[in-house]
């Protein structure tokens, strides 16, 4: 069996996040057709069908699920290798590797990677970007040494230091009726549009959100997903539709037609946590999750801690 080339899963992963040729070609820096192209070439070569897909939208298939996810633990390990060598060259042997995804909030990424250990004065933090699912499951399999994780349920494999506890974020257009109130709740987007982000970027936080509603007997009229919060917006726009984001990203789209409000719902609940492997005897990684601590707490960050500071 011949694997295919980087470049080739590197383009289905950024095809697999966005969902759209045309913004995963920007993504690439070519053109669509050199994205098409690079698409059928990878099917080809594996012999399966990744995506269903017009002129524009793109849908992964089952296969596609199961192989987009495999294909970014085949692209994280390459990048890994040649950073890790280089490093070595470059007389830095201390690499953490530190999860974050496109939600986080950024002043949290840096305050966490502004962190300097004097036992390890040679540190470097290299920043890997995924899903808060996905990134939970390469810290338990050791691929990540830490990550900031968002609606991650607990795991036997981490421990997790809680952070932020957050509401949701309600965007909808400006001349909406929910725009009259500060805060909006659940009962009062009954039978509206309902936009979520899709079940495979947090099939936690997604059956969360439906449960709850379910419980209070709660229904939408209908649901369209989105990936990434720029396509949130245009759906917003498009379709009159309330979306349901993080406080980071509602307030990166609350512009030019489109105004937020808080959820007042207390069983809805973001919670991002720092993440690490539970049995990790890491020296590099321990003195980093303790001076994480230290300073979550002085910026008066830190929520309850769940994770075990030895040393």
């Amino acid at each position: 069996m011949v694997l295919p080339d980087i470049s080739l899963l590197q383009a289905a992963i950024v095809l697999a996040e966005e969902l759209h040729f045309g913004r995963a070609a920007d993504r690439l820096n070519m053109t669509q057709p050199t994205l098409s192209k690079q698409i059928f070439r990878l099917e080809r070569s594996v012999g399966l069908r990744l995506f269903e897909h017009n002129h524009q939208a793109a849908e992964l298939t089952p296969a596609g699920q199961v192989f987009i996810a495999e294909a970014r633990e085949v692209v994280f390990h390459a990048e890994r290798a040649i950073i890790s060598a280089r490093a070595v060259v470059d007389g830095s042997t201390e690499i953490l590797n530190f999860g974050k995804s496109s939600y986080t909030d950024p002043f949290l990424v840096s305050l966490l990677t502004s962190i300097e250990l004097p036992l390890f004065p040679s540190m470097r933090i290299k920043l890997w970007s995924n899903y808060s699912n996905v990134l939970a499951q390469e810290v338990a399999a050791g691929t990540l040494d830490v990550a900031l994780v968002t609606g991650v349920p607990s795991k036997g494999k981490l421990s997790t230091l809680e952070i932020t506890n957050d509401l949701y974020y309600v965007a909808m257009p400006t001349g909406d009726e929910l725009a009259a109130y500060k805060e909006i709740r659940l009962n009062q987007m009954e039978r509206r549009l309902w936009v979520l982000f899709g079940p495979h970027t947090s099939a936690h936080l997604y059956n969360e959100i439906l449960a709850v509603t379910s419980e209070k007997e709660i229904y939408p009229s209908d649901i369209l997903h989105f990936t990434t919060p720029d396509e949130a917006s245009g759906l917003v726009r498009e379709h009159h539709g309330l979306a349901l984001l993080p406080r980071t990203a509602a307030w990166r789209i609350a512009r030019d037609g489109i105004t937020i409000r808080p959820l007042a719902e207390d069983q809805l609940r973001l919670v991002t946590s720092l993440a690490v492997r539970a049995d990790s005897k890491s020296k590099l990684v321990n003195e980093f999750v303790k001076a994480a601590g230290r300073k979550l707490t002085e910026a008066g960050q830190r929520g309850q801690s769940r994770l075990p500071l030895t040393g």
